[in-house]
């Protein structure tokens, strides 16, 4: 993938964050904090807290009541076929798995469905790269 891939990936500005955690320590929190001070909207999703960033939490992505042009996934390879079918439903333009978290099936989903797919990959470090 080439750098007008990703350019066309940042243009998009509302990031739903599934797995996003309130603990600085954490990817979650400092990619998407990361990405809050470089002008990008972030939606928390994490069924455990009522807010993060003091921006409201949503248990899922079917909750979120707006549109989402990216669905950024911070969790386990094995949850994240569902996130990814639930991602499709809403109509995400781009699904991005973080680091370490890949789904073959889901890039086929995916793919077929004409939405944009990274994983294995940091959206922060990509981004600084551009």
């Amino acid at each position: 993938m080439d750098n007008s891939f990703f350019k066309d990936i940042f243009s998009f500005k509302d990031i739903a964050v599934v797995g996003l955690s309130p603990n600085p320590a954490r990817p979650s929190y400092y990619v998407s904090k990361y990405m809050l001070e470089n002008g990008y909207n972030i939606i928390p999703v994490n069924p455990v807290h009522k807010s993060i960033f003091d921006i409201k939490c949503f248990s899922s992505l079917s909750r979120i009541p707006y549109s989402i042009d990216i669905v950024n996934v911070f969790r386990n390879s094995k949850y994240v076929l569902q996130i990814i079918k639930d991602a499709l439903l809403i109509k995400s333009k781009v699904i991005w798995l973080q680091d370490g978290v890949e789904s073959n099936e889901g890039k086929i989903l995916a793919l077929k469905s004409g939405v944009k797919f990274v994983s294995n990959d940091c959206i922060l470090r990509r981004h600084r790269s551009l």
